[in-house]
């Protein structure tokens, strides 16, 4: 799920969110509203603890030194994309370090790797996140995707990227998505593959291609005010795909499959419409809920209950043996979006950036997680 402003993510993440490939539902953003529904992840218990392999919380109090993993953190890139999202942060003490580290960029051409670890261990402490029962918290993760798009519609590309409404009001309970796809269109910003837009709206945002090469954002502008409902259950309930075969790209390989009438009367199973707002693509990535642009593998989606935008953490996410896991997660993040289903202090969707690689990897992401807040100092 990205919409500029809250990351609205009627899907974290989508390839698509290990999310997806449970309810069809995990992230995005939307202009400086509340989340609506972000990818959301599946609501199933978060994995068991693996003595084995989860590190052992960090004491409050101490140097981030202490974190595990600490010593292999690219530091620099850490630096920089703080000195980026600090921007955010309101309280006094992230404004003082964030101002230590303006003036570190201003005064040191170039700021070097050992500058950034000193000016990280030097200016934050550490508190561990924990969950009510002490057990892991979930770490899933979402991606910016790309779709081709056709100025005018053909038989493939016939369904419609619409507008918001006149009229509309954040809220509102307006019709169900088989009504609104029913009514002709007369203001189109674009035309999609049925399956390709289904997602997006999902995801809340995404990147258009169209026949001439050129590049379009389309944004969350709007939606109908209906609840998302995950269609892969009832797929597997109607006996369209198999109990275990329900990934986001099983779901959309069988909806491109049958597009027309069938597709659509599944797709319509979710009552949930998106509508959009077509702005440049500048080549880079879409705004979290903070307002600023999210960085590959540097940014998380959080619940704003527990974290504040700005925040500096550090996740440690083992794969371990998890099916379909191709790597660990362990180092310094910036809290910059939200999403309706990133729930709980040790929650957090994982920003692989835009595109289909970036997709694949964000739907093989559902690690047990382990968070610490890395608190600046007031001077």
């Amino acid at each position: 799920m990205i919409r500029d402003g809250v990351r609205r993510r009627d899907f974290t993440g989508t390839a698509v969110l290990v999310g997806l490939a449970l309810t069809l539902a995990a992230c995005a953003t939307n202009p400086a509203a509340p989340p609506a529904s972000p990818v959301p992840a599946p609501s199933v218990p978060a994995p068991s603890p693996d003595p084995a392999r989860d590190p052992a919380p960090v004491p409050e109090g101490l140097s981030p030194a202490t974190l595990p993993g600490w010593n292999d953190e690219d530091h620099l890139a850490a630096f920089e994309a703080w000195a980026v999202g600090c921007t955010v942060a309101r309280d006094a003490a992230s404004r003082t370090q964030c101002d230590r580290a303006m003036l570190l960029k201003q005064t040191s051409k170039p700021v070097t790797p050992s500058m950034a670890r000193a000016f990280l261990e030097s200016g934050f402490t550490v508190v561990a996140a924990v969950t009510p029962d002490g057990r892991p918290g979930l770490l899933t993760a979402y991606f910016a995707p790309e779709y081709s798009a056709r100025r005018m519609p053909d038989a493939e590309f016939d369904m419609p990227v619409r507008p918001r409404p006149e009229g509309w009001t954040r809220g509102a309970v307006g019709a169900v998505r088989a009504e609104i796809e029913a009514a002709p269109p007369t203001d189109a910003l674009a035309w999609m593959r049925a399956e390709d837009l289904f997602f997006m709206q999902i995801q809340g945002s995404g990147y258009l291609t169209f026949e001439d090469d050129s590049t379009a954002r389309a944004a969350y502008a709007a939606d109908n005010g209906q609840p998302f409902t995950g269609i892969a259950r009832p797929m597997t309930e109607q006996g369209l795909l198999p109990a275990n075969g329900t990934s986001g790209e099983a779901i959309r390989a069988w909806l491109a499959a049958h597009r027309g009438p069938e597709a659509r009367a599944v797709m319509a199973l979710n009552p949930r419409y998106i509508f959009f707002a077509m702005t440049p693509d500048d080549g880079g990535h879409p705004n979290g809920a903070a307002g600023i642009p999210l960085t590959a593998r540097r940014s998380i989606a959080v619940d704003p209950a527990h974290w504040r935008y700005g925040d500096l953490v550090w996740i440690s996410a083992d794969g371990g043996n998890l099916v379909g896991a191709r790597a660990s997660y362990q180092g310094l993040v910036l809290a910059l979006d939200t999403g309706s289903a990133i729930r709980g202090p040790v929650r957090a969707d994982f920003y692989m950036g835009r595109g289909a690689v970036a997709g694949e990897e964000a739907g093989s992401v559902r690690h047990p997680l382990r968070m610490w807040r890395l608190v600046p100092r007031d001077r």
